[in-house]
C-alpha cells in the first residue's frame, strides 16, 4: 500500500546526484508502454519503448535490463508476457531484479501524432518523478524516444551539458517501418516469423545492427548455420551487440564444422568478456582440432564454476585423453555428485574396470548466453569497490583504476581495461599512469592515434618506459625507425633492465622486413 500511495515528487537533484553516487551504477528496468489508443493494431510500439529507450539509456551510470531478465522475473511470477502489470505487480517485478529505478508510460496515436507520458520510478525511496511527456509525428517516433530517454537522465543529474538537440543526434535514424518490422520479430512465436520479420527490418534499415543480430540468431535457431554466420559476422565487435553476435558467431561456426572462425570468435570474445561459457567452448574447439590447449579451458571452466556438472565432466574427457585416469575419475565424482549423468557414470565404470573406452564421448558444448547475469554481478563487485574508494582522494582513488586496469590488461580483457583507466582518468587527469594505461589499451585496440595522444599526454606528466614504448611500437610500425629508436633509447634510459624495451631495440637494429616483437 505504501507503493500505491507513494507522491509524485521529484528525483534528487543533479547536484545531490553527483555529491551522493556519483559513480555508483544503477540498475534500470523499463516496462512496456501502455497503449492508450482505441487501435490494436499499434500494440506493437508497446515493446518499442523499453527497446529505444533502453538503448539510448545504456551508459556508465545506468545499467538497463534487458526484455530477457523482463520477462524472467515475470515467469518466475507467474505473470503473462502480454500483461499489463498493476503498480503494485512492477514492484514485485522490480524486487525480483533488484532495480533501483523502474520506468513506466502510456502512449497514445491520433490522426498520426504521437503522444507519449513516462515516469520514473525510485525503488529506494518509493517516489515517482514528476511526468515527462513528449510528442510527435508517428514517422519520428524514434527521435520522440531519444527525446524523453533525455528527460529521464536529466532528472537523475545524468545528462550533463548535453542538449537535448544533440543527444538525439548521436543515435542513428531509424524508420519507423524498420523498428515495427523488428518489434513483430522479437515478439514473433516462431523463428521462421522472426526470419521474415528481421529480414524486411534489415532491408528497410541495411544498418541497423540490433535487426542485423536477431536475424543471425534466427537463422542459428533454424540451424542455418551459414546464414547465421554471415549475418552475425555483419555486427561489429565494437557494438552494444558485439559481444553476443561473436558468441552466437562462434557457436554457429562450430555446428558448421569451420573450427578456426569458431576459434577466432570466441577468442575475440574471450578478450572483452570473461564469460565461462566461452572459455568452455574454446576448450571444446581444442580438444576437437587435437590441441593440448583444451584442458587449460577446461580447468579454468571449473575453477570458474565448479557448480555446473558439465565443466568437470569435460575436464574428465580431455583428462581420460591425456591419460590421467586418476584425475579423470575425481572429475567424474564430481559431476556424479550434482546430478545423475548416465553417460559420465558409464565412462567412471570404464576407468575403475581399468578399460580404457574404446570411444571417448564428446565434450558438451555450452549454449547459453548469459552476459547480463555476469554485468550485473560485475556492477554489484564495482559499486562496492565504489563504496569503499569513496574514502580516499581522488588520486588514490585512480590508482584503484589503474591497478584493476593493469590486472585486466594482463588478463588479455582490453575493452574491461579501457572502462577502469578511462575512469581513472575522469577522476585524475594529471594521473600518468591512467594515461600509460589507456594508450597501451588503445593500442591494442588499434587506435594509433589515440594511443599517441595518451602516451604523450601521459610523458608530458611524469616520463615513463611505458609511455616511451607505446610511442615506439606506433613509430615502428610506420617504418619511422629514427624515431622509434629515439623512444626506445629514452625507456632504456629510465629503466634499463626493461625487456619489452630490448626487445624491440633488437628489431629496430634488424631492420624492415624481419619478424618484430610489437605487442604491448
Amino acid at each position: 500500500m505504501l507503493f500505491l500511495a507513494a507522491l509524485a515528487v521529484p528525483l534528487r537533484s543533479s547536484a545531490q546526484q553527483q555529491a551522493g553516487a556519483a559513480r555508483s551504477n544503477q540498475l534500470l528496468l523499463i516496462i512496456p508502454f501502455e497503449n492508450s489508443s482505441n487501435a490494436a493494431d499499434l500494440d506493437w510500439m508497446s515493446e518499442a519503448f523499453p527497446e529505444i529507450l533502453g538503448a539510448r539509456l545504456n551508459s556508465s551510470g545506468l545499467y538497463v535490463m534487458g526484455r530477457g531478465d523482463r520477462l524472467s522475473a515475470f515467469d518466475h511470477l507467474g505473470i503473462p508476457a502480454s500483461a499489463r502489470p498493476s503498480r503494485a505487480t512492477i514492484y514485485q517485478v522490480a524486487q525480483q531484479l533488484d532495480a533501483d529505478y523502474v520506468i513506466v508510460g502510456d502512449y497514445r496515436v491520433e490522426n498520426g501524432s504521437v503522444t507519449a507520458h513516462a515516469r520514473l520510478i525510485d525503488m529506494e525511496r518509493l517516489r515517482l518523478s514528476p511526468e515527462f511527456a513528449e510528442s510527435g509525428q508517428l514517422a519520428n517516433l524514434v527521435a520522440l524516444q531519444a527525446d524523453l530517454a533525455w528527460d529521464i537522465l536529466n532528472a537523475l543529474g545524468m545528462a550533463g551539458k548535453v542538449a537535448k538537440s544533440e543527444f538525439a543526434s548521436r543515435f542513428p535514424a531509424l524508420r519507423v517501418e524498420a523498428l515495427e518490422n523488428y518489434i513483430r520479430g522479437i515478439t514473433a512465436a516462431s523463428d521462421q516469423e522472426k526470419v521474415r520479420r528481421f529480414k524486411e527490418a534489415v532491408r528497410l534499415e541495411p544498418s541497423d545492427t540490433p535487426a542485423i543480430l536477431q536475424l543471425g540468431k534466427s537463422y542459428y535457431n533454424l540451424r542455418d548455420y551459414e546464414s547465421a554466420l554471415a549475418a552475425l559476422a555483419r555486427v561489429p565487435p565494437g557494438d552494444p551487440g558485439g559481444n553476443e553476435a561473436r558468441f552466437y558467431l562462434g557457436l554457429s561456426a562450430l555446428y558448421a564444422g569451420h573450427l578456426e572462425k569458431a576459434d577466432a570468435a570466441f577468442r575475440s570474445l574471450a578478450s572483452r568478456l570473461p564469460l565461462t561459457e566461452v572459455y568452455n567452448n574454446l576448450g571444446v574447439i581444442g580438444a576437437r582440432r587435437g590441441d593440448r590447449a583444451a584442458r587449460g579451458y577446461f580447468e579454468k571452466s571449473v575453477q570458474t564454476d565448479p557448480g555446473e556438472p558439465d565443466y568437470h565432466f569435460n575436464l574428465a574427457v580431455e583428462l581420460t585423453r591425456e591419460g590421467d585416469t586418476q584425475g579423470a575419475s575425481r572429475e567424474l565424482r564430481e559431476t556424479l555428485a550434482m546430478h545423475a549423468d548416465p553417460e559420465a557414470k558409464a565412462l567412471l565404470d570404464s576407468l575403475s574396470a581399468g578399460a580404457a573406452p574404446a570411444r571417448l564421448p564428446a565434450e558438451r558444448i555450452k549454449r547459453n548466453y548469459d552476459e547480463s547475469s555476469f554485468r550485473q554481478i560485475a556492477l554489484e563487485i564495482e559499486n562496492t569497490n565504489e563504496a569503499r574508494m569513496k574514502k580516499l582522494d581522488a588520486a588514490g582513488h585512480a590508482a584503484f583504476h589503474v591497478q584493476r586496469g593493469e590486472e585486466l590488461m594482463g588478463s588479455g580483457l582490453a575493452g574491461e581495461a579501457e572502462k577502469e583507466f578511462r575512469e581513472a582518468v575522469a577522476l585524475d587527469p594529471a594521473s600518468a599512469a591512467a594515461h600509460s594505461g589507456l594508450a597501451r589499451v588503445l593500442e591494442s585496440s588499434q587506435d594509433p592515434a589515440g594511443a599517441r595522444s595518451e602516451a604523450r599526454t601521459s610523458l608530458k606528466l611524469k616520463p615513463s618506459a611505458e609511455a616511451y614504448l607505446v610511442l615506439a611500437r606506433l613509430d615502428l610500425n610506420e617504418n619511422n625507425f629514427a624515431a622509434a629508436g629515439q623512444n626506445v633509447e629514452r625507456a632504456l634510459a629510465l629503466d634499463p633492465a626493461n625487456a619489452a624495451a630490448a626487445a624491440l631495440k633488437r628489431d629496430i637494429a634488424a631492420g624492415p622486413g624481419k619478424p618484430r616483437s610489437l605487442q604491448p
